[in-house]
């Protein structure tokens, strides 16, 4: 079933890691984080693996990942936050689960990355500038794979959690009333 898996995309600081657990709570789930995985795999943290591979070895890494975990079944996966900008992720995350984009601002991502400093594409001396700039990029992106779009800010995280598994339990049922059933 397409919708056995519920794939969570957006920036960094949308919410993807704390939203995804409490979803996965309340859907009865098991969570994953692709950025956990990939340390836990690889046995170095995400700033080592940008400092000895660039961006591109990381995303070779997460793209290897993300095809791994989104095999799995009955997941609430929290993608990092430019796992969208491969064809092949979006492609994977479109046909195995549904895709919900947290849909969070600048000023918001600002706020709550402010004393964060283990994101390597953050290392910059104008944090807005470039969260701007990768919002243009990527934007488009989480919208092209999005089943179902919320806005983060702002809102009680209850309120978007309970938002987002009624769409996924109806897309759900959806999908059940409409697949054909074996007779007795």
């Amino acid at each position: 079933m397409r919708c056995g898996n519920l794939f969570l995309v957006g920036p960094m600081g949308a919410g993807k890691t704390t939203i995804g657990r409490r979803l996965a709570e309340r859907l009865e789930m098991r969570f994953l984080d692709c950025d956990r995985v990939l340390e836990e795999r690889t046995g170095a943290d995400i700033p080592l693996i940008f400092d000895l591979e660039g961006e591109e070895g990381f995303r070779s890494r997460e793209r290897a990942l993300l095809d791994d975990l989104t095999r799995q079944d009955g997941v609430v996966l929290a993608t990092g936050g430019g796992a969208v900008l491969n064809d092949q992720n979006r492609a994977n995350l479109r046909a195995r689960g549904f895709v919900v984009y947290l849909n969070t601002s600048v000023d918001e991502q600002l706020r709550r990355t402010r004393f964060d400093r283990s994101r390597p594409l953050l290392q910059v001396p104008d944090r807005r500038q470039r969260l701007m700039a990768m919002a243009r990029t990527r934007t488009p992106l989480y919208q092209q794979v999005a089943d179902f779009t919320i806005a983060t800010d702002g809102k009680r995280m209850h309120r978007v959690v309970s938002a987002i598994a009624r769409q996924f339990q109806r897309q759900r049922d959806s999908n059940i009333a409409s697949s054909p059933h074996e007779d007795a």
